[in-house]
């Protein structure tokens, strides 16, 4: 988040249109949470955990298109510059990375009693 937020808040970028990405982070996990509850324990893929994986897959790919199409258009007079564009690619990283992490970690349902 610190990327993100020095993508957007320093002086020579000084423009908050980036942090609109933090709506992606918000959305990513939702697909695969959902799935997670329609599951079989049979171990094999099932059409609802495949469709949830195109979804999440879909929002990252959106999170790393906003910063680029910002930094495009228009042509004359892009919205964000390509520094903050590289910080935002930054902290999409990392944060990505550590939902991916989460899901990894607690993705055992170990009930101890």
């Amino acid at each position: 988040m610190t990327l993100l937020v020095l993508g957007c808040a320093l002086p020579q970028y000084n423009n908050w249109y980036p942090f609109f990405v933090i709506i992606f982070y918000l959305l990513s996990p939702i697909p695969t949470l959902i799935s997670r509850r329609y599951r079989d324990d049979m171990g094999t893929s099932n059409a609802c955990h495949e469709l949830a994986l195109f979804i999440t897959t879909g929002i990252i790919i959106s999170a790393f298109g906003l910063p680029i199409v910002l930094a495009e258009a228009p042509s004359g007079d892009p919205v964000i510059l390509w520094g903050a564009c590289g910080l935002v690619f930054a902290g999409n990283i990392a944060n990505f990375l550590s939902i991916f992490g989460f899901f990894l970690g607690f993705d055992k349902d170990d009930a101890v009693i």
